[in-house]
């Protein structure tokens, strides 16, 4: 995880818009190729520049690919984030939060193989992108918990099970299928977590 893109303080449009292009032709690439059988010839043509003009914004194949993931670690955040602003209970804050994952996801279906594949190429990276997603469900949880809504428990465990369901729920539906998630499905889910996490009354 030691490469970084080049630095970039002052962009012009054109040049945000050239970058974000080139990261976008990255994102179907890696996902449809993997990292290894990826190469910047192939991400430069589908993104239709230069070589040159990729490496005025990457220093390597390594380089596109972790700013690939922090750039779409960043962007599911804050989708998450601006969906669960209006929710009025810590179940809403949950249920939104699952809704918006499925939502971003569907957008973005490659992130499933792209974020599996740092567990191989840099498991540091790996770990950074599930620490940093856990850390926002820390913070709810910690919130839920201290308006008693939610019974203690550990945050963290509790974290990583609440996006493991995510995941797999959103690996089944939207990542095979194409699909939408069921909202049965979600249901049937809010309601194990819910029995198993909200305090009793």
């Amino acid at each position: 995880m030691s490469e970084n893109s080049l630095p970039t303080p002052v962009l012009t449009k054109k040049g945000q818009e050239t970058r974000k292009k080139i990261l976008d032709a990255a994102e179907h690439v890696f996902g449809e190729l993997g990292y290894y059988d990826a190469s910047i010839v192939l991400i430069t043509q589908h993104a239709q520049v230069s070589q040159g003009t990729f490496y005025n914004y990457f220093e390597s194949k390594k380089a596109i690919y972790d700013e690939l993931i922090r750039q779409l670690s960043r962007e599911l955040r804050s989708a998450i984030k601006v969906a669960i602003m209006g929710a009025t209970t810590q179940e809403e804050n949950l249920r939104l939060g699952f809704l918006a994952f499925f939502r971003w996801i569907k957008h973005h279906r490659n992130m499933y193989s792209i974020i599996q594949q740092a567990a191989l190429v840099d498991q540091e990276l790996y770990r950074w992108y599930y620490a940093k997603l856990a850390a926002g469900y820390v913070r709810s949880l910690k919130n839920a918990m201290n308006e008693g809504a939610f019974r203690e428990m550990d945050h963290e465990t509790l974290a990583y099970c609440l996006m493991s369901i995510g995941q797999f729920i959103g690996m089944r539906w939207v990542y095979w299928e194409n699909e939408d998630v069921p909202e049965a499905v979600l249901e049937t889910a809010m309601s194990m977590i819910m029995k198993g996490i909200a305090a009793k009354p």
